[in-house]
């Protein structure tokens, strides 16, 4: 590795949050800069993909495209959930187009190449001439679907691209301890527990808007008005996640008293307590007694973000109209914020901004995921 200049632009980022700097402006405008982090903070580590609940049954099988990756989710015939490349090893054809049904092998479109829902090459018709379905040149056994190290926790399915990243329970290690007593299923509230939101904006700044509370009198009056800003507590996890919590937390209740059933055997603190918090790089998650919501950030330019929210309950069967209810509310809370996110990505043009400053007091979480940047593009850079 060579030394870091002691010009590098980052130093200002890494101070102590009373004088530091944000990432400067190239890093929310700048497809280059886009590029160098997409394999610096998002292929290098445990990035969000999609729900283990997108694939309900064994054979279910939904193509994505994730930093112009085709990936391919599947539940293999044994219930086990893998993340492929979506090619076929013959000669790089897409293999599924459309979320679908498994019946029999993964059929590639072009030659016919089949392969198991566990990613075996199973058939090659004709590999070696008319009627000839072998080749001593081709070995299936080599030949099967590229695997993807994938890792699920909370039914989020989470990937790491290059293959070399800790085992995630060593990664994340302090946020598995700290929400131990979460360690119990999570249910999806299934088709109207699910939503989508296009934001432009650079994806980084819906994290860095999401880890603080210092904005909710403005932008969240409605949170606001019962759980204020000072309920509100600072989480920072150097180098792995941030967040806020809350001491105010107020359980949605019908016209006739229905509320959500409680996740089991939680401490007194959540009564009336919640968590929100950044899992670097891309997932943005909320933890309550009764519910938990997971957000992917799926970057798709350097201005352009599309939100994948998912709602969970601790049991199967929750009031149809109460779950409706929940995702209504915070899809508008989630809304909110979209003004913020776009208003600070348009701002990143300014040609004079140098990244602005944090406050010491409410902007601890925010900083502490600029830290996270600019640590892992310095040694990205180093290497």
């Amino acid at each position: 590795m060579s030394p870091l200049k002691s010009s590098d632009p980052l130093a200002a980022v890494r101070r102590p949050v009373a004088t530091a700097k944000g990432l400067p402006n190239a890093h929310y405008t700048d497809p280059q800069v886009f590029s160098e982090e997409t394999d610096a903070l998002l292929k290098s580590t445990w990035a969000g993909l999609a729900v283990a609940s997108d694939v309900p049954e064994p054979g279910d099988a939904v193509p994505i495209t994730f930093l112009d990756m085709p990936l391919l989710l599947v539940r293999d015939k044994s219930g086990l959930v893998r993340v492929f490349n979506n090619v076929c090893r013959h000669r790089g054809m897409i293999l599924v187009d459309a979320p679908r049904k498994i019946e029999g092998a993964i059929r590639c479109p072009y030659h016919s190449w089949c392969y198991a829902t566990d990613g075996r090459l199973v058939t090659t018709p004709h590999v070696g001439g008319p009627g000839q379905n072998t080749d001593p040149n081709i070995d299936r056994a080599t030949l099967g679907l590229i695997e993807i190290r994938s890792h699920i926790w909370h039914d989020i399915v989470f990937i790491n691209i290059t293959g070399d990243a800790p085992a995630f329970e060593e990664q994340h290690a302090a946020l598995l301890s700290r929400w131990e007593a979460f360690d119990q299923p999570h249910i999806h509230g299934g088709a109207d527990s699910r939503f989508t939101l296009d934001v432009a904006t650079n994806w980084k700044l819906a994290v860095e808007n999401y880890c603080e509370s210092y904005h909710l009198p403005w932008v969240h009056p409605g949170l606001n008005s019962y759980s204020r800003l000072e309920d509100h507590y600072n989480i920072v996890e150097p180098q792995q996640f941030s967040g806020q919590g809350t001491h105010v937390y107020r359980q949605l209740t019908s016209e006739d008293g229905t509320t959500f059933p409680d996740f089991a055997d939680l401490s007194t603190f959540w009564d009336e307590g919640a968590e929100y918090i950044a899992l670097y790089p891309n997932v943005l998650l909320g933890a309550q007694r009764d519910h938990a919501f997971a957000i992917i950030l799926e970057p798709l330019t350097h201005n352009q973000t599309r939100e994948h929210v998912h709602l969970y309950y601790a049991r199967n069967g929750t009031d149809d109209a109460l779950r409706t209810t929940n995702a209504a509310q915070w899809k508008q809370v989630f809304k909110e914020d979209i003004f913020v996110v776009e208003g600070m990505q348009r701002g990143r043009s300014a040609p004079h901004f140098d990244g602005g400053r944090f406050s010491p007091a409410m902007d601890a979480p925010t900083h502490c995921f600029h830290d996270w940047v600019a640590a892992r593009l310095q040694a990205h850079r180093a290497t």
